[in-house]
């Protein structure tokens, strides 16, 4: 058996695929992939990318170095100039990520889906009744971040950041498999909700919650200039006042994990955007619908 057909039998077995990944002692796996990520020796770099892609179909040739000094290096690389450009149309609200999409949808109640028949409460997601009323009527994207993918997530639009409140909590692995097994998986693992507003879109409010899963070690949020990782308790509010391009860098993950986009009425998915597509940072996501964007183009 090559090693392609021995990665797709091991994902493809449900059972084995949850007990490897989410049996273990996964705050403790977590903590030891932070310690471990960071060693700097490039032959034990070299060593564990390459059991990494036993697991994975990890390919580095975008990446801006081709050698690291430690596995954390790869994680968070950065990518070759110019390889993902961002959609320049001011109607258009890009992917913050490369990503599979996942469970996506339209917020019109208090719930919205992790997997098909698995529900959970937007409250609980953010930790703020508040905040899960500001989105109703719009829409929830959930982006998945597979292992091997670019781990860096950037601005989807032009937007100020106005306050991230830090939720520590579990390290549920994110993948299909575990979303339709563990109920409200989202709102028990470690997340960061940041909120958003969009001025060239009359303030309108935007959310992006990263979620953290085993083996991510932290999340990284450039603005703040900390790392939010396991040892905080939470949750921990923390106002502050950063204005982004479209594209700028915004953080990365130290591993795979997914970001759910919580956007305003008045977006629609563009074409194509459905669960189980892959997309890539930049790329067109959400696109204002017609009579909206003639109204904020001729206000009045």
């Amino acid at each position: 058996m090559n090693i392609n057909a021995w990665r797709e039998k091991f994902l493809l077995n449900e059972d084995l695929n949850f007990l490897l990944t989410n049996r273990i002692p996964r705050v403790a796996a977590t903590r030891f992939m932070g310690w471990f990520s960071r060693i700097r020796s490039p032959v034990l770099t070299r060593l564990s990318i390459a059991v990494w892609r036993l697991f994975t179909d990890l390919d580095l040739s975008e990446a801006k170095q081709q050698r690291f000094e430690s596995l954390r290096d790869c994680f968070t690389r950065e990518l070759k100039p110019g390889l993902r450009p961002f959609e320049p149309d001011l109607a258009v609200l890009c992917s913050p990520s490369d990503a599979i999409v996942g469970a996506c949808g339209p917020i019109d109640g208090t719930d919205v889906l992790q997997a098909k028949g698995f529900p959970y409460p937007l409250q609980e997601l953010l930790g703020s009744q508040a905040m899960a009323q500001r989105m109703q009527g719009g829409r929830y994207t959930t982006l998945r971040l597979t292992s091997a993918m670019y781990h860096r997530f950037h601005a989807p639009h032009a937007l100020a950041v106005d306050r991230v409140t830090y939720i520590s909590g579990d390290t549920w692995n994110v993948n299909p498999i575990a979303l339709k097994r563990v109920e409200r998986l989202f709102c028990k693992n470690e997340r960061a909700v940041i909120e958003c507003r969009l001025p060239t879109l009359g303030d309108a409010p935007l959310i992006l919650v990263p979620v953290a899963a085993v083996l991510v070690a932290s999340i990284r949020l450039h603005w703040l200039n900390i790392l939010l990782h396991l040892r905080w308790p939470g949750p921990n509010v923390i106002p502050c006042s950063a204005r982004m391009a479209k594209g700028e860098e915004m953080g990365w993950f130290e591993h795979g994990s997914t970001i759910i986009v919580l956007t305003p009425p008045g977006l629609v998915p563009v074409a194509g955007i459905e669960s189980g597509v892959r997309i890539h940072a930049g790329q067109a996501l959400f696109q204002q619908r017609t009579a909206d964007a003639t109204a904020l183009a001729c206000p009045g």
